[in-house]
């Protein structure tokens, strides 16, 4: 091929290093949809395939944590959920809370877990850590059919629980905290890069996370009996979003307008945040990981 030839080429793919400083690459996204719905795929294909209970796991982890936490804090530690079964509160939360942790856990090890991929072939990366949040979404939809079910159960037993009007909003909820996860799981990735020890930190903070989110109890009760640590989960983001899960599901509780504003405000931030560190990140990574 001449030169002229060569210069008058027209190529269908260019592929050049990214120089702006915050981009979604939205288009970019929706050109690789294919490979993202693979990567969903094998998210929810392989991390069962070679189990013995296989999908069975999605329905024994909040049945036996929601047991647990009946037990301990409310036949034990004796915590009032008012006219609603301790049960049916304790996962309803949970459920919710589930779908937070899977994204945020998934995405958490994006960096260094597709290290071998993302050195051998280019995509757009950011489809992985949101194909994580894309398939924990079936996730979510079977440990809330199984929340469904129980709920009826209670209901036709004569329990006092009811939905609310606001109901309607409650997909908004699941957006909010797949949208959070995603933004501290890209966050917490880039970080990994290059101090390794901060992934072993991630278990404890979540756990820790979810004493402090209102899994459990309501947010009037720590308010009520720990009134100098209430700000602890006033401030908690994920606290609104788990008291207005239960507000909407079992019409107990109430609905903070100026809370839910807070969350919503937070979780952008840390989506935003989330974006620009891991665009940064993904032009060295792999000199580091």
């Amino acid at each position: 091929m001449s030169q002229s030839e060569h210069t008058n080429t027209t190529w269908l793919f260019e592929i050049t290093p990214k120089n702006k400083f915050f981009s979604l690459n939205l288009k970019e996204v929706w050109q690789y949809r294919d490979l993202l719905m693979l990567f969903v795929k094998r998210d929810v294909v392989t991390v069962y395939k070679q189990t013995v209970l296989g999908p069975l796991w999605y329905l024994i982890q909040p049945l036996f944590t929601s047991i647990t936490f009946t037990i301990i804090f409310n036949t034990v530690a004796g915590i009032d959920t008012g006219t609603v079964p301790p049960f049916l509160f304790n996962l309803a939360g949970i459920t919710v809370w589930n779908y937070f942790t899977a994204c945020l856990n998934g995405t958490s090890d994006t960096f260094r877990s597709n290290a071998g991929i993302f050195g051998k072939v280019y995509f757009p990366r950011i489809i992985v850590p949101l194909s994580i949040v894309v398939s924990n979404l079936l996730k979510f939809g079977i440990q809330f059919f199984i929340f469904i079910v129980f709920y009826l159960y209670f209901y036709f037993q004569g329990a006092a629980v009811s939905l609310n009007g606001s109901i309607l909003f409650f997909p908004l909820l699941i957006v909010m905290m797949g949208v959070l996860g995603l933004g501290l799981g890209m966050l917490i990735s880039s970080l990994v890069t290059k101090y390794r020890d901060f992934s072993n930190l991630i278990g404890f903070g979540v756990q820790l996370l979810m004493y402090l989110s209102a899994v459990m109890y309501p947010m009037a009760l720590i308010k009520e009996k720990l009134p100098s640590y209430g700000w602890l989960v006033e401030y908690n983001p994920l606290a609104y979003v788990i008291e207005t899960t239960r507000y909407m599901l079992l019409n107990v509780g109430q609905i903070s307008v100026l809370g839910l504003g807070y969350t919503f405000l937070v979780t952008i931030v840390v989506f935003l945040v989330g974006v620009l560190i891991f665009n940064r990140t993904e032009k060295s990574f792999i000199d580091t990981v």
